[in-house]
């Protein structure tokens, strides 16, 4: 699997977003995921150039929306954002929430973590409910042992420790708890900018967190990068890809056991 996220188009890398077309198609990924931020304000320009350039990546694919992903410069994109923030979204992308990819492989599903619009002063941060909770869950656990299960979402639902930005998830490290209850092997996300790793306190240490980071200018401390993840029956190794000059190089691996081979008491 190829995992890119915080694209930013109007804002986004040039040489970089140019080069990665290349490095993702010499991947040759089974899945290409992105998580969220595929604009910059939501402008339907955009989202055109988004589509485009999605559009020449391999497929198949499946990608979830970002708090950047709804329009908000102008009075027309705030009425938008309130009362339709998925709508420009929704054109180029289909449904922002509950998408599912499988193969005798793996199963992975969507998770919408942004709003529109929240009851809080900052809603660039991240909320999950209660039934988005339970039905990723129910649906993690109808996988049969051994499948790959992976949730796609913008936000960290727990905070990356020393990271850059911060996600304030409501109800992140409740989903969190289901998930890796549920059996979830990976909770691949975007939104912090920076590539990280990282198990769950939950249900033995056995769900990663993974981040990818940015493919726009907007850079916080990492190059423009993207992560590839391979997985066997062992285990399950993330490389996170990052732009130099003319091309990607590889910046950071991890390799990670999974079930049952990971931790078997909660840190």
């Amino acid at each position: 699997m190829v995992q890119v996220s915080d694209i930013h188009f109007g804002g986004e890398h040039p040489q970089a977003v140019e080069a990665a077309v290349e490095c993702i198609h010499a991947a040759r990924p089974d899945l290409v995921i992105g998580a969220g931020d595929l604009t910059k304000d939501g402008a339907q320009v955009e989202f055109d150039a988004a589509r485009a350039w999605f559009e020449r990546l391999p497929r198949p694919q499946l990608l979830a929306p970002g708090n950047h992903d709804s329009p908000f410069k102008g009075p027309v994109e705030v009425f938008e954002r309130l009362f339709m923030p998925w709508r420009r979204y929704e054109a180029r992308f289909g449904e922002p929430d509950g998408l599912a990819f499988r193969d005798e492989r793996a199963a992975v599903f969507t998770l919408n973590s942004a709003r529109g619009a929240q009851i809080r002063w900052n809603w660039s941060k991240g909320a999950v409910s209660r039934f988005q909770t339970r039905a990723v869950a129910r649906r993690l656990a109808a996988e049969p042992p051994g499948r790959l299960k992976v949730v796609v979402c913008h936000h960290p639902l727990i905070e990356m420790m020393g990271g850059p930005m911060t996600a304030k998830v409501r109800g992140g490290q409740a989903a969190a708890l289901a998930f890796a209850n549920a059996g979830a092997d990976l909770v691949l996300t975007g939104h912090i900018h920076a590539p990280f790793v990282h198990a769950y306190p939950y249900a033995g240490g056995c769900t990663q967190a993974v981040g990818s980071g940015t493919l726009s200018v907007r850079e916080r401390g990492v190059p423009p990068s993207f992560n590839i993840i391979e997985a066997d029956e062992a285990e399950m190794r993330i490389t996170a890809m990052a732009f130099e000059r003319t091309g990607f190089v590889v910046w950071r691996t991890w390799a990670v056991n999974r079930r049952p081979n990971c931790k078997t008491e909660d840190p």
